[in-house]
């Protein structure tokens, strides 16, 4: 038998195991660069900036790395936050999830994921007005001390107070926070304080209500300015009414866009919405006729995403992020995506036209032109959503008048407005193929990377970089591994708490015991059932999940449970007030009856002291001398020699004497009546008024011993006025006679 020669078929084989092998890694290396990108995070919306505010894009927290932040400003994943002095900043993560940013506050974004919204406060403060979270969401600000997680759509404040304790305040919803001891709870109306040392146990207290009133106020006067009335100074007719500046309620512009999208409450104070034909309903803006989009702004190179357009519009960040541009009718018109679907941020909706070495352009797609969403990976190589080759032979709006911007290649890193945009030739455009990843071409590629030297530059003292930067922070689980950052958990000092310390139970010392005392059961008139409170609570967010997709019915059902729980809340406010006037009555009726009591006991000791002394005149008399001579005996010196100053001036201006009456002393017979001879008028000092003449008690008794017998009258005779008497030792000089 002949011997088979296998060697040439197994390499064979190996060489066809290997083929295979490599096909499936290509397959699978293309499969999960797709499947990474799917995971492409949403964008926050910085929409105002009060101040100083800057914003790191980068991973680094070097000075270098700092820039002026502008309205408009998207934000995504690793990108931070910093306030200086007497300055505030407004974001918005969705049309319904905004923050309000303090002074002196460095804020991280560690997760814009679809079912996940986690930031870092590692000092200062922020207001987060959360309008609707779905099922199974989660809200989580982390902060040095542990987790709060937000539950239910309310408005809470996170902060870092000055001992570095964090302390989480709900003026409405529901919250739990996690920290290195365990979790705890609060409701509305309470705030946590937790420790960051981890000896003393957390503190949970009641609101005040004229604290929060004021704050309730100031955040919605600065987000509201057109509309607000002012009626949240008060935090019980907020309390009752929660939902009055919801604005899914107050604009029209959520009927057409997903509320997911930041900024659409913008639309209806600068455009209008009108039907047109072949689109459904598009928003007009209210600009001049000569107006087109992405004219007025500046580009900026924002990793992963690439070229990133920032609008000086007021309005100009969801027009320019999500949909499409259409011309119809002369007018240009932005074409939302479908209300239904989740909508997928975009850096810049054009398509970019390199014309030449000195020129550059560029022009707003329009809703039948194609686009791939993308990121870059860390060698700025696009990694796209969907795995297809898109050849761009023509874009709608490129042949309308006007519509392609062009600009000098020096100008293209700056502030852009229609000032500086040239009009391009029609037949040099029509030459040139438009390019939708402006980093594949090489002239394009460096003006992107050009772009963040042109930015105003942030200064953050080393001090805060050091110290406040780099503190290490709390989240009840890891932010998510993006996969253009898989080292933002390392580079934030993001620590996760593990299952077992979230599954204790925090160490609380409860304060609110006394609060409930003193106003007498008000949290359980604002909650008479907190189980069916917070069952509705949780169907309204289900059904708000429902209506942002376009479900009408859960829109209108969700309306009719806030209605139900206002009026709720109502009845229960008017029957707590109706119960504290019950009681304020019944306590001013005992204090009634104490005063009356010791009035009638006032009454008979005064008449049982009145029937004594009628009883006893001899004793009431002696009684009566008695006091007399005790008080005349504790008499200070000078008030016995002068009893009065006035009547003591008047004694020195006018020393004339007059009789004075006194009772006799007992056992002696009345001294006999007596005539005291006149004596010359004296001349008054000018203008003041004449008085009657008076002279002291002493002086009338020394009289009265010198003269026992009356005596005729003497003659009168002329005298030199006389000076004013000296007063020695505060005794008077008797008058001359």
């Amino acid at each position: 038998m002949n011997r088979i020669r296998l060697w040439p078929h197994a390499v064979l084989i190996v060489l066809a195991f290997a083929a295979v092998a490599g096909v499936a890694a290509a397959l699978w290396v293309r499969y999960e660069r797709s499947a990474e990108a799917k995971v492409l995070p949403n964008a926050a919306r910085i929409e105002r900036v009060n101040g100083q505010v800057g914003v790191n894009q980068s991973l680094d927290a070097s000075s270098a790395q700092w820039v002026e932040a502008t309205a408009n400003t998207p934000i995504t994943v690793g990108d931070r936050i910093y306030t200086r002095d007497n300055s505030q900043s407004d974001i918005a993560f969705t049309g319904r999830n905004f923050a309000k940013i303090n002074a002196n506050t460095a804020l991280d974004v560690l997760d814009l994921s679809n079912q996940r919204t986690q930031v870092a406060l590692r000092n200062g403060s922020a207001l987060f007005d959360i309008g609707s979270l779905s099922s199974g969401e989660l809200f989580e600000v982390a902060t040095p001390c542990g987790a709060v997680d937000l539950e239910q759509p309310g408005i809470y404040q996170v902060a870092v107070n000055e001992n570095g304790d964090a302390v989480a305040t709900a003026f409405s919803g529901a919250a739990q926070v996690v920290g290195q001891a365990g979790a705890g709870q609060i409701e509305k109306g309470e705030y946590l304080a937790v420790s960051c040392q981890g000896g003393s146990p957390a503190v949970r207290s009641r609101v005040d209500a004229s604290q929060a009133g004021p704050i309730i106020d100031n955040y919605y006067r600065s987000r509201y300015p057109r509309s607000y009335d002012g009626r949240y100074r008060s935090y019980y007719t907020y309390l009752d009414d929660p939902y009055y500046y919801d604005p899914s309620r107050r604009y029209n512009s959520y009927n057409y866009v997903s509320d997911y999208v930041p900024g659409i409450y913008d639309l209806d104070d600068y455009g209008d919405w009108q039907y047109v034909s072949d689109y459904g309903y598009c928003w007009h803006p209210r600009v001049a006729n000569n107006w087109a989009p992405y004219q007025s702004g500046y580009w900026t190179n924002d990793y992963p995403y690439g070229l990133t357009w920032v609008s000086t519009e007021p309005w100009g960040y969801a027009p320019y992020h999500y949909g499409r541009w259409a011309y119809a009718s002369n007018e240009w018109f932005w074409v939302p995506e479908a209300n239904r679907t989740y909508p997928t941020y975009s850096p810049a909706l054009v398509a970019f036209i390199p014309l030449n070495d000195a020129s550059v352009g560029w022009v707003a797609l329009g809703p039948s032109d194609p686009y791939i969403p993308r990121y870059y990976d860390s060698n700025w190589q696009p990694v796209y959503l969907v795995q297809r080759d898109v050849v761009v032979d023509r874009i709608v709006n490129i042949n309308v008048p006007g519509a392609v911007t062009v600009v000098p290649v020096q100008e293209f890193g700056r502030v852009i407005d229609p000032g500086r945009v040239t009009r391009a030739d029609p037949q040099a455009i029509a030459q040139v193929r438009p390019v939708l990843d402006p980093l594949a071409v090489d002239p394009l590629r460096r003006l992107a990377f050009r772009t963040r030297d042109a930015r105003p530059r942030f200064d953050v003292p080393q001090t805060i970089a050091q110290q406040v930067l780099n503190r290490p922070v709390v989240a009840s689980a890891a932010p998510a591994a993006a996969p253009f950052r898989r080292d933002l958990a390392r580079s934030l000092r993001v620590e996760p708490l593990s299952d077992r310390v979230r599954s204790q139970k925090l160490q609380i010392a409860d304060q609110r015991a006394g609060q409930v005392r003193a106003d007498n059961g008000a949290q359980s008139g604002l909650q008479p059932d907190q189980a069916a409170e917070q069952a509705r609570e949780r169907q309204m967010a289900e059904l708000a999940r429902q209506a942002a997709g376009g479900d009408r019915n859960a829109r209108h059902q969700m309306q009719q449970l806030r209605k139900q729980q206002v009026e709720q809340q109502r009845a229960a406010r008017a029957n707590l007030q109706e119960a504290q006037g019950e009681r304020a009555g019944q306590q001013m009726q005992q204090l009634q009856n104490q005063r009356d009591l010791m009035r009638q006991q006032q009454q008979a000791q005064r008449e049982a002291a009145r029937q004594q002394t009628i009883t006893s005149p001899p004793q009431r008399h002696a009684a009566a001398q008695q006091q007399i001579q005790t008080r005349r005996e504790q008499r200070p010196p000078e008030i016995q020699r002068v009893p009065n100053a006035r009547h003591s001036q008047q004694q020195q201006m006018r020393p004339v004497q007059r009789v004075e009456r006194r009772p006799p002393p007992q056992n002696q017979p009345p001294a006999q009546p007596r005539v005291i001879a006149p004596q010359q008028p004296q001349t008054r000092p000018p203008g003041r008024p004449q008085a009657p003449p008076r002279a002291a008690p002493q002086e009338m008794h020394q009289q009265k011993q010198a003269q026992p017998r009356a005596q005729p009258p003497a003659a009168p005779k002329q005298q030199p006025q006389p000076k004013a008497p000296e007063q020695k030792g505060g005794r008077k000089k008797p008058p001359e006679r």
